[in-house]
């Protein structure tokens, strides 16, 4: 790498290659893996926790007092009241690398204070390193990132996840991807978050987004897409998506147009207060201006098939009665008199 690196993302991208180097020489003979479940389709193998524990040496090597967070361990190792905290995924696509599909990707992030200073994400499988530290830019490898310069979601091509575990709700991600898929050139699900946030860093992929996801699986890819010039937030376009279980990135443009169709199926605003009664659900969550030709279209016709309000009872009295006929005296047309050709007034 021809630039200087902050000394923390070093460390990172050392700790990454070594774990990188676990995962490939396991990928020789996957059928001596040694796999169990942790839940219905959440696997996790011996390479997980192996990748794990070389992560984790070498950062407590260099850093004994900053804290950890890693998906298989948690919080057992590392300081417990740190400011500085590594949020680790040693393995992700562990699924993926089972099956010997090569999509899966090493994610280290350093937190100060819960914001995210340092980044890696190593592909081992193509030897790609994708790296950032807050202010200082995204990369990949040598090459300087930027997120793609589409503006029109019709044009973008478009990443997610889908839900695998049990109690996730499918019905919902469906109604989604009814949603998202018309509005886009195409979708596509590789399987490892931390490289879906990478591709959208890097401009192969225009956005993304994904439920039920941990700050293991996104804080370093957050941190990527932001040094790239995209956005990331939950559903509601919020910055607090790390511990929301949503999330959407992407370019600005994209961005702004995904999360206007997102935004009906976030969490957050299923936790919020009802709207009010009579208004619509498209016109309470998302503002009107910008919006796309579908998503007009939709909702003129949630407003169409809505029921009409009902209005309250009105009660009917004697006196009530008479005002209505006097007022329907009051509109009935005056006899127009015309003026006769004698010079004397006759009726018409």
């Amino acid at each position: 790498m021809s630039q200087a690196l902050h000394p923390m993302l070093n460390i990172a991208i050392k700790a990454a290659r070594t774990a990188g180097t676990v995962i490939n020489r396991a990928s020789l003979d996957l059928d001596l893996l040694k796999v169990t479940t942790k839940s219905a389709n959440d696997f996790v193998t011996e390479v997980d926790h192996r990748a794990e524990e070389v992560i984790i040496e070498t950062l407590l090597a260099a850093y004994p007092g900053h804290g950890i967070l890693a998906e298989e361990s948690g919080r057992t190792h590392g300081a417990k009241d740190s400011d500085f905290v590594w949020i680790i995924d040693p393995l992700d696509g562990t699924t993926n690398f089972i099956h010997g599909f090569p999509v899966y990707s090493v994610s280290i992030a350093l937190a100060f204070r819960g914001q995210v200073q340092q980044a890696v994400v190593y592909d081992p499988t193509r030897n790609d390193l994708f790296y950032a530290s807050k202010g200082r830019g995204a990369f990949q490898n040598d090459k300087r990132l930027r997120v793609s310069k589409r503006t029109r979601l019709t044009d973008c091509l478009i990443s997610t996840g889908f839900p695998f575990r049990q109690g996730d709700n499918f019905k919902r991600y469906m109604q989604m991807l009814e949603v998202v898929m018309p509005a886009c050139a195409g979708l596509r699900r590789p399987g490892s978050a931390a490289l879906d946030l990478c591709y959208v860093a890097a401009g192969y992929t225009d956005a993304f987004f994904e439920t039920g996801l941990s700050p293991w699986d996104i804080a370093a890819g957050s941190l990527l897409v932001t040094e790239a010039g995209g956005l990331i937030g939950n559903f509601t376009g919020e910055a607090d998506f790390m511990n929301q279980r949503e999330v959407v990135a992407g370019s600005p443009k994209p961005y702004g147009q995904l999360v206007q169709l997102l935004s009906p199926f976030s969490r957050v605003i299923a936790l919020a207060a009802p709207a009010a009664p009579g208004a619509s659900t498209l016109s309470a969550i998302v503002d009107p201006v910008e919006l796309t030709p579908e998503q007009a279209l939709a909702g003129a016709e949630a407003t169409a098939t809505a029921a009409p309000a009902r209005r309250a009872p009105t009660r009917i009295t004697k006196d009530t009665m008479q005002r209505e006929r006097q007022a329907a005296a009051d509109a009935e047309p005056k006899p127009v008199r015309k003026r006769s050709t004698s010079g004397g007034n006759a009726p018409f």
